[in-house]
């Protein structure tokens, strides 16, 4: 049961700052606590925790332009975020993380100011046929975290010029315009601001869990640790992937998600792995990779490899995904084996 609820509002707008006050937040959470931490961020283009910026982004002009690219802790797909964009983060044990709860909340908070809101897909909430809010999800040790953003009035324009819907499967296609897909809510409801917003999150996030949130300021958290947190989520090694001499590629579009695998094979073993999607499951891709690592590029090695080492999963929906990706690379070897292009 949840005893102590707390609200957090950023003093600071810097994109990597407040993903750093979130981890923080994540790593000290109380028992039975759960925190409400709200920001706006400068310009930032924020990937998914598997994802590929340069398959999400126009990477170099966004960078020009000035503004913020960084990769947070959820899975999920990538988001724009600038001073027009609400941002929260749901921060609660993980066993009172419900997903369909915290996505009730953020449109609750929407609908309590005249706005129609329904659920869209990947856990998108929409108004009017176009998403206002995009959200992800963690979860690590013992904390789970929901992370969403509410688009006010956000630089829609900013948004296409800089963003690749579909990723790397729709690289060479025609891609669906941002402004058939995002709307701000202040196009459905002129008056609406951020400040009613946060309000409103508030007052829905306190009726939840039945007690009223205590103000807290950052200045309370551990600076030295938020500083040296905001420096990893600043790292390019942390928002770029390696760039190693990959020499195997498949990609394929599932219920769940985009995945692309790529593999070093040499010497008929696997040297090195990454796979990236924007599926929401974070964690299980991490552990799909050490799977692949230094596993004989063998379609039986795989299979075998796949099940010592993800035996242990009960998650019905992470099997599901795991053998997709499974049989995904299985059946790429045995194209290429037909094809005389095997190890």
């Amino acid at each position: 049961m949840i005893r102590r609820t707390s609200c957090i509002i950023a003093r600071s707008s810097d994109p990597c700052r407040n993903l750093a006050i979130e981890k923080h937040l994540m790593d000290t959470l109380p028992e039975d606590t759960a925190i409400l931490f709200l920001y706006q961020n400068d310009c930032a283009v924020t990937v998914g925790r598997n994802q590929n910026p340069w398959y999400e982004c126009n990477v170099e002009p966004y960078l020009e332009s000035g503004g913020t690219l960084t990769r947070r802790l959820s899975g999920g797909g990538t988001v724009y975020q600038d001073p027009g964009v609400l941002n929260f983060s749901f921060i609660l044990p993980k066993t009172h993380f419900n997903t369909k709860q915290q996505l009730n909340m953020a449109a609750a908070a929407v609908q309590r100011m005249g706005i129609p809101v329904q659920s869209a897909p990947g856990g998108s909430i929409a108004s009017l046929g176009r998403i206002f809010s995009q959200n992800a999800f963690f979860k690590a040790g013992s904390t789970a975290l929901h992370n969403g953003s509410l688009l006010v009035h956000a630089n829609i324009d900013a948004m296409e010029s800089f963003l690749l819907p579909g990723g790397k499967r729709l690289k060479g296609k025609a891609r669906p315009k941002i402004d058939s897909l995002y709307g701000n809510l202040r196009e459905i409801s002129p008056e609406i601001t951020i400040e009613g917003l946060e309000e409103s999150l508030y007052n829905v996030f306190a009726s939840t869990f039945g007690t009223q949130p205590v103000f807290l300021d950052e200045q309370m958290l551990d600076e030295r640790t938020i500083e040296q947190l905001t420096l990893q989520f600043a790292n390019p090694d942390w928002v770029y992937p390696e760039a190693l001499p990959y020499n195997f590629s498949v990609d394929e579009h599932f219920p769940w998600g985009d995945v692309t695998v790529l593999l070093w094979r040499e010497n008929g073993v696997i040297r090195a792995s990454r796979i990236f999607s924007d599926a929401m499951e974070a964690a299980l891709f991490d552990r799909i990779q050490q799977a692949l690592t230094g596993c004989p590029f063998l379609i039986g090695a795989i299979g075998t490899r796949f099940q010592q080492r993800l035996g242990l999963i009960k998650d019905p929906r992470l099997l599901q995904i795991a053998g997709d990706v499974c049989t995904l690379i299985c059946g790429r070897i045995r194209a290429m084996d037909r094809q005389g292009e095997g190890a």
